[in-house]
């Protein structure tokens, strides 16, 4: 065996020993929500790892990731097809990935969507403290084997600049992305900082949005970008100081995950759902003032700096965690014998 040949023949060691990943849900390669950047990452670690990841239910897989029970372009297979084949391969180990809710957009349905759905799952992740107990208070019983695995972006995109440049008496720059265009983002919080920005009353400041708004929206002075993604998003999010998001209910989101990573503290709504997990290591929270919440950031951002640089969120212990439940190195209780003490296991 040649030196050039080592490589190859660990990889293929690596693939032959490892597992075989279904996921029910495709990842788009273009700007997307949030649980799209989450499975480009778990798919490039997986395959890293040596495990093989496939979008179909078939022969050899040993464990599946049900993404969202709801039909798509994006969604390779559902809960009927889940169920009849874990009839035929009851010892394949199914994990249901549950990171939307009704309250998020004025919906009807989805709660119950996702507790059919989560019928064939073996083991339950929610995305945010949050949203486990939104569902506990619904229907999901919290001695099924569960855990909460919290969003992070891939560090290799998404990283600090090497120095913040803001000083007290300068611009203070605010930024915001969503690939949503739905009020509850957050959008009217926005609109109004551009009047007051415009009116003069936040005159020291600018506000970036960047991908998607309401058709209704007349910016005044906010400069404004297209859906974005990847290097590029991440280069215009590091050209602010902080970031904004009135977003209400969210199950977790990955915008301001984002922003973080990129060394911008938060400024946040109170009643932001599982952001509010992330915002109160370093951040700002509001309710009907968000100037105050601005202002307030902005005389402590050295601080707050500091604080989202040392406690940002992390994609790399995210997909560690989904890897560990998904290969077996977390040993459930079945459904039928709950493991009072799964909800403690895996990184969050």
């Amino acid at each position: 065996m040649t030196l050039k040949q080592i490589p190859r023949f660990i990889k293929g060691l690596l693939k032959s020993s490892g597992h075989k990943i279904a996921l029910s849900y495709k990842p788009k390669r273009s700007p997307w929500g949030g649980g799209n950047q989450v499975l480009e990452q778990l798919v490039a670690h997986l395959q890293d790892r040596g495990h093989r990841v496939t979008f179909r239910l078939e022969p050899g897989v040993t464990a599946i990731l049900l993404v969202d029970p709801r039909p798509a372009d994006t969604t390779t297979f559902g809960v009927s097809e889940i169920s009849a084949f874990k009839a035929a391969h009851p010892q394949v180990f199914c994990v249901h990935r549950i990171n939307e809710c009704d309250l998020r957009k004025n919906t009807a349905e989805m709660d119950e969507i996702l507790r059919r759905a989560n019928v064939v799952a073996d083991y339950t992740v929610f995305i945010s403290h949050w949203l486990r107990d939104y569902f506990i208070a619904r229907w999901f019983d919290p001695r099924w084997p569960h855990d909460v695995i919290q969003n992070g972006a891939d560090p290799e995109l998404f990283y600090p600049a090497p120095a913040h440049d803001y000083r007290p008496g300068s611009r203070f720059k605010i930024v915001t992305h969503h690939w949503s265009d739905n009020w509850n983002k957050g959008f009217r919080v926005y609109q109004e900082v551009d009047r007051l920005i415009a009116s003069g009353e936040l005159g020291d400041c600018a506000l970036m949005v960047i991908g998607r708004w309401p058709q209704e929206i007349k910016w005044q002075v906010t400069a404004t970008h297209p859906p974005t993604r990847g290097r590029a998003l991440a280069h215009l999010l590091r050209q602010n100081h902080v970031y904004l998001t009135a977003s209400l209910w969210e199950p977790c989101g990955m915008h301001h995950v984002e922003g973080a990573q990129c060394g911008l503290p938060l400024v946040y709504h109170e009643d932001g759902g599982g952001i509010v997990e992330f915002g109160r290591r370093y951040g700002v929270s509001f309710r009907d003032d968000p100037v105050r919440a601005l202002r307030q950031a902005q005389q402590q951002y050295a601080t707050l700096h500091r604080q989202v640089l040392a406690q940002a969120p992390s994609g790399v212990r995210m997909i560690a965690a989904y890897e560990a439940v998904l290969t077996g190195k977390i040993h459930p209780a079945s459904r039928g014998e709950p493991d009072l003490a799964a909800g403690e296991a895996g990184g969050t």
